[in-house]
C-alpha cells in the first residue's frame, strides 16, 4: 500500500480522527493518482460515483503536496462546506500547520462605500429594506470578514445586498477611501499568502477570462488546481468566454448615477435627466422583445422595427450619458467609475448590435421585466486550453458524473482536455443489495398529451408503497406545474413544490417531516445531500434531453450537422447521459440508504440510444413489475426483480 492510501485506511490518520470514517479502495486510488498528477504537473480527469469520498481523496494530497493549490467548487454553499468543514478534518487529522483561504467574487463581501452611500438614501428603500439595511450597519462594525454569508438574519435575495456590495463594474478600486480597509482586498491578500485556496467556477473564470475579479498573480502563483463539480465547466465557460449585456447591468447604472449625482454633482441636474432616458429606453427594449418570457435566437426578432428602434435610442441614450458624465468625473471616484461603466455598457452594446460573422451564437432571454443580451462561443475548447497552458500548473478535473459509459471523450473534447489522464472509479455503495430500478410498462410515448397524466399514476402507486419519502425530478416547469396541481387535492403526504419556498427551506422541511414528497426541476437535479429514510424514491418523469427550442443547442446543432457529425450522438445523448446520472446520485447518500428509482420514459427500451443510458448507471436490479416495487420497501426478496444486464 502507498503512503497516501494508508493514510486513508483503516489505521489512518483519517479513521482515528474523523467521525464515521470508512476506509474505501476507490477514495485511495483517487488519491493516488491525484498525487501523482499533482506531483508531475499533469492533467488528470476523473468521475467518483457517489459515496468514494472524493473530497478527502483529493484534499489529502493537496495538503501533503506543500505547493499552493487552488480548489473551485460549483457553487458558494459548497465552497463553505469545503472551507469550513471538510478542509479543517483533513488538516487536523493529519497535523499539518498549513494556511487555507476561502475567497468569493466582489459581492458577496461587504462594500463599506457603497453601504454609506446606500444609507445616504434611504428613501429609496421600502419599510422591510429599511429594517434589513439597519441590520446590515450593525453587523458592520462587528463581522471581521464581511462574507454576507454570516448574516443570516437578512435573506441572499433581499434587494438591500446588491445596494451594499459591489460588482467588477461599480468597484472604485484602490481610488476608493475605504480601500485600506476593504473586506474584498483582504479576502485576496490572504489568498494570496495561503497554501490552500477554495474558489468557485465564476471566480476562477472570472480571473481565468476577465482578469477582473482578483489579483493578477492569484492564478498564475498556483501550482495547481483542482475543479470540483467539473461537469458544470463546458457551460460556465461558455458565459465567461462571450458577451452578455442585461437590464440589470443598465439599471445598476442608473440607480448609482442618480445617487453620485446627489452626492457628487447635485447642480448638474442633466446627469440624472440622462439616466432617466437610459432606463426609459430599457423598458422600451424590454416591451418591444415582447411581453412573454422567452429564451430565443436573435434572429427571431433582430429585423423588427420596434427593436431596433429601441436599439437604436438605447444605444444613443448611453452615448448622451457617457458624455455627459465625462466631465462630472473628477468630481468624484463615484461618477468616474460610473463614466467608464457607461462607456464599457455602450461599447458592448455595439457588438451585440453588429455581431461579427463567426463562431458565436447570437440570442437573447426576457424573464418579467428583465432581458438579456448574449454573444455565446459555440467551442470554448480551444481558447480554454490556450488559457491552461499559458499557466504551467496541473490541473484536476473530478465529478460524479463525467463519463458516458465507460468513456470521457464528450467532456474532454467540450474542453480541449483529449491528451488529459483520466480515471473512473464506480461508487462503492452497493447498489445491487440496497437499490431498484423500476422501469414501468405501457407508459405513453413522451409527446403524448396524457404523458403527464401517466407519470402521475406510476408515482401514486410508488409512494403508496413507498410511504411518500419521494423526490419527483421533472424536466420543465409546465410538467411539474401539472403534476402538482393533480397531486394538491389528494395526495396523502407533505407536499413540497418547487417555487413555494425558498430551496434551502424546501430541503429542509423535506427533512423533517420525514414522509414527504418533493416536486422539483433541474436545482433538485444535483446539489442536493439527503440521507436516510426520508428520500427512498426518486421518480424521473422523462430522459433529461436540452429543449429543441434552446437557441444555443439549436446553433450548437447546426454547427455539428455543417462538419459532418452526428449532433444526436456527439452532443445531445452525452449531456442527457451525464444530467441523468445527476438526478440519479441523489437517491443513494450512504452505505446504508436503501431505495427505489423510477424511470418512467419509455424511450429507455423502445430506442437503441436507451442502452446508452442504462449501461451508464449504477449496476442494480430492475424491474416491470410494481409488485416488486411493494416488495422491495415491505424487505421482501423479489424473485422476478430481473438483474440488470450491462453489455
Amino acid at each position: 500500500m502507498s503512503e497516501i492510501s494508508a493514510l486513508l485506511g483503516e489505521d489512518g490518520p483519517l479513521a482515528a480522527n474523523v467521525s464515521g470514517f470508512a476506509p474505501r479502495m476507490e477514495q485511495q486510488q483517487m488519491a493516488e493518482a491525484v498525487e501523482a498528477a499533482i506531483a508531475g504537473h499533469e492533467r488528470l480527469i476523473v468521475e467518483a460515483g457517489t459515496g468514494t469520498g472524493k473530497t478527502f481523496a483529493y484534499l489529502l494530497p493537496a495538503l501533503r503536496s506543500g505547493r499552493k493549490v487552488i480548489i473551485s467548487t460549483g457553487t458558494r454553499h459548497l465552497q463553505d462546506q469545503l472551507f469550513g468543514k471538510d478542509l479543517p478534518l483533513v488538516r487536523a487529522a493529519l497535523g499539518e500547520p498549513l494556511h487555507g483561504a476561502l475567497l468569493k467574487g466582489r459581492s458577496n463581501y461587504l462594500c463599506r462605500h457603497r453601504l454609506e452611500v446606500a444609507a445616504g438614501d434611504g428613501r429609496r428603500f421600502s419599510g422591510r429594506q429599511l429594517h434589513e439595511l439597519e441590520q446590515v450597519r450593525a453587523w458592520s462594525g462587528r463581522t471581521s470578514g464581511g462574507d454576507i454569508a454570516e448574516l443570516g438574519a437578512v435573506p441572499e435575495d433581499s434587494p438591500v445586498w446588491p445596494r451594499v456590495t459591489s460588482t467588477a463594474e461599480n468597484c472604485l478600486g484602490p481610488e476608493c477611501e475605504s480601500f485600506q480597509d476593504c473586506f474584498v482586498v483582504r479576502a485576496r491578500r490572504a489568498a494570496l499568502e495561503s497554501d490552500v485556496v477554495v474558489i468557485n467556477h465564476h471566480l476562477l473564470f472570472a480571473d481565468l477570462v476577465l482578469k477582473e475579479e482578483g489579483f493578477g498573480e492569484l492564478l498564475p502563483g498556483a501550482d495547481a488546481f483542482i475543479i470540483d463539480e467539473a461537469h458544470q465547466l463546458p457551460e460556465v465557460a461558455s458565459a465567461f468566454f462571450g458577451i452578455t449585456l442585461s437590464s440589470h447591468q443598465l439599471r445598476d447604472l442608473v440607480r448609482d448615477v442618480r445617487m453620485e449625482h446627489l452626492r457628487e454633482a447635485g447642480d448638474l441636474q442633466e446627469l440624472p435627466e440622462a439616466a432617466d432616458r437610459v432606463e426609459g429606453h430599457v423598458h422600451r427594449l424590454r416591451l418591444a422583445l415582447g411581453q412573454r418570457d422567452r429564451r430565443a435566437a436573435w434572429s427571431e426578432v433582430g429585423g423588427e422595427k420596434g427593436v431596433l428602434a429601441a436599439l437604436e435610442g438605447l444605444a444613443v441614450a448611453l452615448q448622451v450619458l457617457g458624455e455627459r458624465l465625462g466631465p462630472a468625473a473628477e468630481r468624484g471616484k463615484g461618477l468616474d467609475s460610473c463614466h467608464q461603466r457607461a462607456v464599457r455598457l455602450r461599447a458592448g452594446l455595439a457588438q451585440l448590435m453588429a455581431p461579427e460573422a463567426g463562431d458565436y451564437i447570437h440570442w437573447f432571454e426576457t424573464l418579467h421585466t428583465a432581458f438579456r443580451l448574449n454573444l455565446t462561443p459555440l467551442n470554448v475548447a480551444p481558447v480554454f486550453r490556450n488559457r491552461l497552458d499559458s499557466l504551467s500548473s496541473a490541473w484536476v478535473f473530478t465529478s460524479a458524473t463525467l463519463a458516458v459509459g465507460d468513456s470521457f471523450a464528450h467532456f474532454a473534447a467540450q474542453l480541449g482536455l483529449e491528451d488529459a489522464r483520466t480515471l473512473k472509479l464506480d461508487s462503492p455503495f452497493d447498489y445491487r443489495r440496497n437499490a431498484l430500478l423500476y422501469l414501468p410498462e405501457a407508459m405513453p410515448d413522451p409527446n403524448d398529451p396524457a404523458y403527464v397524466d401517466a407519470v402521475v399514476d406510476c408515482a401514486r402507486g410508488v409512494l403508496a408503497a413507498s410511504g411518500g419519502r419521494a423526490f419527483l425530478l421533472f424536466t420543465s416547469h409546465h410538467a411539474l406545474r401539472a403534476a402538482a396541481r393533480q397531486l394538491e387535492p389528494d395526495c396523502p403526504y407533505p407536499l413540497l413544490v418547487q417555487g413555494a419556498a425558498p430551496r434551502r427551506e424546501l430541503l429542509e422541511q423535506f427533512r423533517r417531516l420525514g414522509n414527504a414528497v418533493l416536486l422539483g426541476t433541474s436545482s433538485f437535479w444535483e446539489g442536493v445531500d439527503v440521507r436516510g429514510g426520508a428520500l427512498s424514491c426518486v421518480i424521473i418523469d422523462r430522459l433529461p434531453f436540452g429543449s429543441p427550442g434552446d437557441p444555443v443547442l439549436q446553433a450548437r446543432i447546426e454547427a455539428l450537422r455543417r462538419q459532418g457529425v452526428n449532433p444526436f450522438m456527439a452532443y445531445q445523448l452525452p449531456n442527457a447521459v451525464i444530467a441523468l446520472k445527476q438526478g440519479i446520485g441523489r437517491l443513494i447518500r450512504d452505505h446504508s440508504d436503501r431505495g427505489v428509482l423510477v424511470l418512467c420514459d419509455p424511450r429507455l427500451r423502445s430506442k437503441a440510444y436507451g442502452r446508452v443510458f442504462l449501461n451508464s448507471l449504477p449496476r442494480m436490479p430492475r424491474t416491470h413489475d410494481i409488485d416488486a416495487v411493494e416488495a422491495f420497501f415491505a424487505g421482501v426478496e423479489a424473485s422476478h426483480a430481473e438483474p440488470l444486464v450491462i453489455d
